[in-house]
This record gives structure tokens, C-alpha cells and sequence, in this order.
């Protein structure tokens, strides 16, 4: 009694003045110390010095250290109810939004016991009025969270014992009926399920397992496992499996998808190894093999370095056989692709910059491509490629610098063009007679002058030829040194001059000689090999000024006013003959016709001109612009309205030319309509001279010859609108990174969506998930009709028109149509589709159907007819995780080798 009595008194002081130092003649022997609940440790041992009354001697009796007990850590707590402390039992209890924070545990739950002699913790829940529990536990250690009904767990050996847990590890929710944490990297659940699904209370999908290891942010491994949908179970089962969950990337297996083919039999397709090299770089690599030898290669990798540059590398190799050895379709055909993305941040080299853009391969690897239906790249003719290095000196005058490489491709003639390098520079303007820190204005002080250097190694080839020593031999070199010298000023204080004269020299590596063999009765032109020069020089100016003109209608009316623009200019250009360059060659064995040619023709820059040329030109540039009356009550200024973005009429006048001395008038014209969600542009070309019966030009004006002032010899209307159900906006669909935007095509869908064959799980539309709490009210608002359907829609319209030698016909007017729709929350549907009215046929026709299915994804992608014909079937996991856990059938167009 007195022992209890001792702690009772001594906890009061202690949770009212905090720890002390007792010192008493009676120490209950082998009793552990109460902890003070605001204290991390339990009571230390004090040395008890006892003083004997009839002696002088002082006798110190030191007591053998206690046993260490309780929490070894600060620990806060908290409740809403009420916090229950019992000495007896050695317990405390928190009810009602119960709250322990402990080292790196925080707890919570709606009641907590912590018996701080045994160092364990109990934690559930509790129930609310009308009996249902509520506040179930949520436990926390460092980045580990697991909800549970009830957990049990020890501060010091960090074990645990867990009922009913459910835990977030990586892209996995895992549910366990018992859990056993045994430390603190290794859990032991029994009769588990894991699922991807965002649905924690009832997921449409989960995988049951008896047994499950797990290692939080490491790894899983289970035992015998089934998936069950909705609650059912099914026949697809492991005997056991391992999934890695670490929060970085890891290296692993790429598992292919099989299939077959009709012309190249069976296929495992998309199957590698992925390597996780760096936190700045990977690696992927991917093949596909066909039971008829056919096989592909596929080397992918990523990079990049904060505030440094980003990019990836592709490289693909092919070999495509079709049919089988023997047979009369038995064809062979190689074909690589190589890509190149390289973006240097600004903020690495404010004076340098590195950059590349790289598209070069075989012309018919899109057409061909095992592992991708992309109609929108099969469709473009030019493949593209530059690399480039750009300094600029920080001098006086300032000095840029870059040298690059660029590539060209015509996927239908195999023409291939290229630069290596181009070399280009440049020192920034000298104005030659005023200050640098002076006011630059009058004919005089406006004088400048620039100097410019390009030199290029043109090389032109074929597909076949690229990278032959022929490619080489072939190539052309050439720099041309560019001054110009101008000036700017203003007279009558409305117009505006310019005047400016050039200075060219060009240096070549490469001419021409023409010359008639009489024993071949022939004209050879041979390549002479060595260095050589040219100069010439020009002279141009301009006067141009702007005049605005406005309607006014009143402010009453709908219409208030129109505003026109109108930039009208007049220029002129002198370039003189350059007769000292060009010799003469005998045409046949006569010895009475001759022609004349220059040696510099065929090079990389122009070649100089034979013929001098005395040119004035003609421009006027438009614009109109409405002000309309605003019918929002809070708008306090009326609209304004572009109703033409420009209309532009131009010509020319040969002073030098003995006939045909004017060009044609060419008119030009574009506006935006219906808020900017319609671009028109129209063209037309009109001809002031007359044609005789063969077609061709003569020096008669058409008025002159029975016609009109001017003969139309061509004219094209092109048409683009896009629209959608979100407040009128402007259609979207644009993908600004699509396989085929970066190799030159369209980045809407007008020409379908391309189908990546090496992974399926991607959406079709390429839109951002929707919040699931807002489908979940759509679906119990609308049910599976659904009044709000978003849509967007774009159609594209051309007409050209050509006349030139009175053929009078249409040579193009097609149409093409594409569009998606949200039949329901989760159903969606496109196509794409067109009509050549020309051809009188319908155009790429493409059929897109896709199904949300929460944590899965469906879809049916079909090509009615043409020579894509193609047709996929896909239903899988949308997580990456599981991404091999699909079907996927489909139907391939039979690339033909030579097509």
C-alpha cells in the first residue's frame, strides 16, 4: 500500500513539474518506474545516500540500475473523447479521433490502447450511433500507409499483426485478411487480393492469393493466385508470380505478344529487355520474329539532365520476307529508321546552343513497318533531319557562328539531299557614320553595313546509294561571301525608304565543261574537280506607306464600324548581266549551232546570271477589321472583329525585257469565321498576256486577243474548321509529339490516329483521364444514355483550279471529315473519313471505338477498305505494371516489298 501509494504521488509531481531527483531511505527493490507520460524514458535509478545519526561515518548504498521499460522516444498524443490512464494495468487509452505520433509512427484511428509496459500498441475501431464502425486505424511508418480494421503491433521489435489491411504499394492496392509485419521491410499477409483498380471499397478486378510476401517498395511475391472480376472468380491463375514495386525504375523482361500473319506466318512481336541504366538514361530493346524468317530490331533510349537538355534515340532495323522461298510473291526487303531528339535547356549556355532533329532511314520503312499502322506517315513524301551548334561572341560588333548538318528524303523518288556540315556566320551591324549610343535617323546615319559567310558540302544521292563511297564522290562544295550595304530614311514625312546594294563572292570546288565529241556525235558535260570563283552584285530599293481608313455606321447599330488598312509599296531591283562568265560549245557536227553556257551552273549556290533584269514592283497588302456592338451586359466596349486577316495584290515590271515584261497579278486573301473556329484562305493567279494555240505565253495582252483584262490561270480555296461541345471552343485532337507529327505529317486525327503495335494500352483519343468521382456522378446522373455527349469535330476542305494553257479543269477538290464523340461517360467513338471528288472515291476511311472499363481499357480500331485495310481488337490493364495481362487480335495489311 505504501509502494502504490509512492507512485500515485510521485506521477503527480511528475505530470505537473516534470521529471525530479528523489532521494529516500526505502527503494522497493526490482519494481519498475512508472513512466511520466510526457517523458520518453521510465524513471532513471538514483544513488540513496543514508545518514546514521550515532556515527560520523557516511555509508552510500548505490542501487543496482533498474531494468529499462516503456517508449525510448517522445511520443504526442491526442483525442477527442476523452484520454484514460491506468496504472494498475499499465495503460493508456484514447477515444474518439485517437492520435499517436511515435519516432517515425503517426497513428490514427478511433481508439487507441498503449500498454507502455509491455511496449505495444493496440488500435480499431469504434462505433457510431447508430452502430456502424467508423474510424478505422491508419497506420503510418515513413512513406508505408496501411488502413486497416484492427492493428497490434510492438514499438521495440517493430512487429505487427494487422486485420484487414489495405495498403497503396506502387500502382498495386493490396487488401489483406491477416497481415504479419514482421520488421520493418517485410510483410507476411494471408488470403490476399491485390488490384490496380482506383475503386478501394469494391474494385471491378483483383488477384487472390493464400499467400503473399511482401516487401514495401521492393517487391511481392505470392503464392497460388486467381483473378477475380466482380467477385467472380475465373480460370486464369498463377502457381505463383513476382512483381517488382520499386518507386524507381528497374531493368526487366518485355514479354511479346503472339499472333500470326498470312503472309509471314506465326509471330512473337514486341519482346525484350528493358535496362534501367541511370537516373539520366535507359535503354529499351525489342525485337519481333516470324516463323518465315522475318525480324525486327529495336533500340530506344531516353536521357536528360535538369536545367541541362533532354532527349531520346531510336534505332530500328528490319528484315521483312514475304510469302515463303519458291513461290512467286517471295520478295526480301531491308529497312531501318533512325531518330534523333536532342533539346538543350536555355538556361545551360545563355551564348551556345545544341539542338537535333533526326528522321532518316529507308523510304519505305513506314509503308512496310512490321510494328506500326500510321497511315498519316505513309502519306507524307519528305522525311527531315537537322543538327545544329550555334555560338554567338559577345564583341563589338556582335559575331554568331553555327555549323549544321541537315537531310532530306522523298519517300516516293529515293532523292536524298544533304549538307555536311554548313558552315554560317555572320557580325552584326556597322552603321558606318553615327554612334553606337546615338540616335540612328536620315538617310546618312542610317547607313550599315553586315557581312555574312555560308559555305556548304551539298551531297545528292539515292536511297539505295546512301552512305556508298559513290555518295561521297558525288558531293559539291561551295562558301559565298554576302555584304550588303543599305539604309533607311523617311520623306514627306509619311513614306518610307529603303535602298540597299549587295556584293557577292562565291568560291566553288566543283564546275562544269561542256564539250562536243565529234567521234561520239555527242554534247558531254564533265565535272572538273578544283577551285574557282565568282562575283556579282545587285541593287535594290522600296517607298512604301500606310494608309487607314475608317467606316463609320453609328452606335446604335450592330455594326458601329470598319477599319481598312492599306499598305501600298513600290519597289525596285537592278541586277546586271554577267557575260564574263559564260562560254560557248558546239551543238552537232555542223560546226553552225552553238550555245552558250556557264561553268558554274549545277552548283550549290545560283549560278550568274546571263541576262541583266530592271524590275519595279507592285504590292498592296489589306486588312479590315469590324467594330461590333458587345451584347454582354457587362461589357463595356464593343467587340472587334477581323474580317479579313490580309488581302494582298502583287506584280512586277521588266523595264530590261524586249517582251512579257509584266508578271502575273497574283491575289491572295484569308479570314477567320465563327469566333476563329473557320480559316479560310483563298488564291488566284491572273495573266495578263494571251496564249497562242500550243499553250504558250505570247506577247499580246488578252484584252488584245478577244478575252478579258486578265486570263485566271489558277486559283485554289482551302478550308479548315474545328469545334467542339465545350463552350464552342476550338476542336482539339492535336498531338504535338505523335510518331507521325515528327515525321512531317498532320498532328490532328483527319487522317486517323497511327497504331502503335508495341503498346496497346495507350488511348486512341490521347485525352487526359477524367476524375472518376465525377464519371461515377455522370453514370448516376445520365445512366448508360447520357444527355451530355462531349464531341469534337474538324473537316478539312481544298479546291484547286488550273488553266494555264486553257485546260480548264479542276486537277483537286477533296474533303476530309473526323470526329469524336462520348456516347456515354465511358463509351467513346471516332473516325476519320473523306471524299476526292475528283477521283470520285472515298478517302482513308477509319473507325475507332473504345471502352473505359475503369482499370481496364478496350477498344476496336477498324479500316473499312483501301489499301491500309487493317482491323484490332484490344482489352488489357491499363496499368504498366500488369500490361501483359491483355488480348489483342488484329488484322494487318500485307505490306507488299516495292510498294
Amino acid at each position: 500500500m505504501r509502494t502504490n501509494l509512492f507512485h500515485i504521488v510521485l506521477l503527480s509531481f511528475v505530470l505537473t513539474l516534470g521529471s525530479i531527483r528523489v532521494s529516500a531511505q526505502e527503494v522497493p527493490a526490482k519494481k519498475p518506474a512508472i513512466p511520466a507520460v510526457q517523458q520518453p524514458d521510465s524513471i532513471p535509478p538514483v544513488p540513496v545516500t543514508a545518514v546514521i545519526a550515532d556515527t560520523t561515518k557516511i555509508v552510500t548504498d548505490t542501487i543496482k540500475p533498474v531494468k529499462k521499460n516503456g517508449l525510448d522516444a517522445i511520443t504526442t498524443r491526442s483525442a477527442d473523447d476523452y484520454e484514460k490512464l491506468d496504472q494498475r494495468k499499465k495503460t493508456l487509452t484514447l477515444y474518439n479521433k485517437a492520435e499517436l505520433h511515435y519516432k517515425d509512427i503517426e497513428l490514427k484511428a478511433g481508439i487507441i490502447i498503449m500498454n507502455y509496459e509491455k511496449d505495444e500498441v493496440f488500435a480499431g475501431r469504434i462505433k457510431d450511433s447508430l452502430g456502424n464502425y467508423t474510424q478505422q486505424p491508419n497506420f503510418k511508418q515513413g512513406t508505408n500507409v496501411v488502413e486497416a480494421d484492427s492493428i497490434h503491433f510492438n514499438t521495440k521489435t517493430k512487429k505487427a499483426r494487422v486485420w484487414n489491411s489495405r495498403s497503396d504499394q506502387g500502382e498495386f492496392t493490396v487488401f489483406g485478411e491477416v497481415t504479419k509485419k514482421e520488421n520493418d521491410s517485410v510483410y507476411f499477409m494471408k488470403n490476399a487480393r491485390f488490384t490496380t483498380s482506383k475503386n478501394k471499397t469494391n474494385p471491378e478486378y483483383y488477384f487472390k492469393a493464400r499467400k503473399i510476401k511482401l516487401v514495401p517498395g521492393k517487391k511481392v511475391v505470392v503464392g497460388v493466385t486467381n483473378m477475380y472480376i466482380a467477385d467472380v472468380p475465373t480460370p486464369l491463375g498463377l502457381p505463383f508470380a513476382f512483381f517488382p514495386m520499386s518507386n524507381t525504375a528497374e531493368s526487366g523482361i518485355i514479354m511479346p505478344t503472339y499472333g500470326d500473319s498470312n503472309s509471314r506466318g506465326y509471330y512473337l512481336q514486341n519482346g525484350g529487355y528493358y535496362f534501367a541504366l541511370s537516373d539520366f538514361y535507359d535503354l529499351t530493346v525489342t525485337g519481333d520474329y516470324y516463323t518465315n524468317g522475318s525480324y525486327g530490331l529495336r533500340f530506344e533510349t531516353n536521357y536528360a539532365q535538369r536545367y541541362k537538355f533532354n532527349g531520346n534515340f531510336n534505332v530500328r532495323f528490319e528484315n521483312i520476307v514475304n510469302s515463303e522461298r519458291g513461290f512467286p510473291d517471295y520478295s526480301r526487303q531491308k529497312n531501318y529508321n533512325i531518330q534523333w531528339s536532342h533539346s538543350q535547356d536555355t538556361k545551360a549556355s545563355p551564348n551556345s546552343r545544341f539542338s537535333a532533329s533526326v528522321n532518316l532511314g529507308s523510304s519505305k520503312y513506314f509503308q512496310q513497318s512490321l510494328t506500326t499502322v500510321n497511315v498519316g506517315s505513309t502519306l507524307v513524301n519528305n522525311m527531315n533531319s537537322s543538327i545544329s551548334y550555334s555560338k554567338t561572341f559577345q564583341t563589338v560588333p556582335q559575331v554568331n557562328l553555327s555549323l549544321s548538318a541537315t537531310h532530306n528524303q522523298n519517300t516516293q523518288t529515293e532523292v536524298i539531299n544533304m549538307t555536311l556540315p554548313t558552315l554560317q556566320a555572320s557580325v552584326d551591324r556597322v552603321y558606318l557614320f553615327a554612334p553606337a549610343d546615338a540616335s540612328k535617323k536620315g538617310l546618312i546615319k542610317n547607313i550599315n553595313l553586315q557581312y555574312n559567310l555560308r559555305g556548304e558540302n551539298r551531297i545528292s544521292t539515292y536511297d539505295s546509294l546512301f552512305f556508298k563511297p559513290q555518295m561521297f564522290r558525288d558531293a559539291k562544295s561551295a562558301m559565298r561571301h554576302t555584304i550588303p550595304l543599305s539604309t533607311n530614311f523617311k520623306v514627306f514625312k509619311y513614306f518610307s525608304v529603303s535602298a540597299s546594294t549587295t556584293y557577292e563572292e562565291t568560291w566553288v570546288m566543283n564546275t562544269q565543261q561542256n564539250q562536243y565529241l565529234v567521234e561520239q556525235d555527242t554534247v558531254i558535260n564533265r565535272d572538273v574537280k578544283g577551285f574557282d570563283s565568282f562575283r556579282t552584285y545587285n541593287f535594290s530599293s522600296s517607298i512604301g506607306t500606310t494608309i487607314y481608313g475608317t467606316f463609320n455606321f453609328g452606335e446604335d447599330k450592330k455594326i458601329q464600324a470598319i477599319r481598312h488598312v492599306m499598305r501600298p509599296s513600290v519597289s525596285y531591283s537592278y541586277t546586271p548581266s554577267f557575260d564574263q562568265y559564260y562560254d560557248t560549245y558546239q551543238l552537232d557536227s555542223s560546226g553552225l549551232n552553238y550555245a552558250s553556257y556557264t561553268r558554274f551552273a549545277n552548283g550549290v549556290f545560283s549560278a550568274p546570271g546571263q541576262s541583266y533584269s530592271n524590275n519595279i514592283g507592285l504590292a498592296v497588302n489589306n486588312t479590315f477589321e469590324a467594330k461590333v456592338r458587345d451584347d454582354d451586359e457587362k461589357a463595356t466596349e464593343p467587340k472587334k472583329v477581323m474580317l479579313l486577316n490580309n488581302l494582298n495584290l502583287s506584280t512586277s515590271y521588266n523595264m530590261a525585257a524586249d517582251s512579257l515584261a509584266w508578271s502575273p497579278v497574283r491575289i491572295s486573301a484569308g479570314t477567320n469565321l465563327f469566333k476563329e473556329k473557320m480559316n479560310i484562305n483563298f488564291g488566284t493567279t491572273l495573266d495578263p498576256y494571251a496564249i497562242n494555240n500550243s499553250g504558250q505565253r505570247i506577247d499580246t495582252y488578252n484584252i488584245n486577243n478577244g478575252g478579258s483584262l486578265f486570263r485566271l490561270t489558277s486559283a485554289n480555296v482551302t478550308m479548315s474548321y474545328s469545334v467542339t461541345s465545350e463552350d464552342g471552343k476550338s476542336g482539339a485532337g492535336k498531338d504535338e509529339d505523335s510518331q507521325t507529327a515528327r515525321n512531317g505529317g498532320r498532328t490532328d486525327d483527319l487522317f486517323g490516329r497511327a497504331t502503335d503495335l508495341a503498346d496497346s494500352r495507350q488511348s486512341l483519343f490521347n485525352e487526359d483521364d477524367e476524375d472518376e468521382d465525377k464519371k461515377k456522378k455522370d453514370d448516376s446522373k445520365g445512366g448508360f444514355y447520357n444527355a451530355k455527349l462531349p464531341w469534337d469535330l474538324r473537316f478539312a476542305y481544298s479546291l484547286t483550279y488550273v488553266n494555264n494553257s486553257r485546260e480548264n479543269r479542276i486537277s483537286g477538290n477533296s474533303i476530309m471529315v473526323s470526329g469524336n464523340v462520348d456516347v456515354t461517360p465511358r463509351w467513346k467513338m471516332g473516325f476519320s473519313s473523306g471524299y476526292d471528288f475528283v477521283q470520285k472515291g472515298v478517302t482513308f476511311t477509319q473507325l475507332r471505338f473504345e471502352r473505359d472499363l475503369l482499370s481496364w481499357r478496350m477498344d476496336f480500331n477498324w479500316v473499312p477498305f483501301g489499301d491500309n485495310t487493317y482491323w484490332g481488337f484490344f482489352i488489357g490493364i491499363k496499368s504498366s505494371v500488369l500490361s501483359d495481362i491483355k488480348y489483342d487480335k488484329r488484322k494487318v495489311p500485307d505490306q507488299t516489298v516495292g510498294n
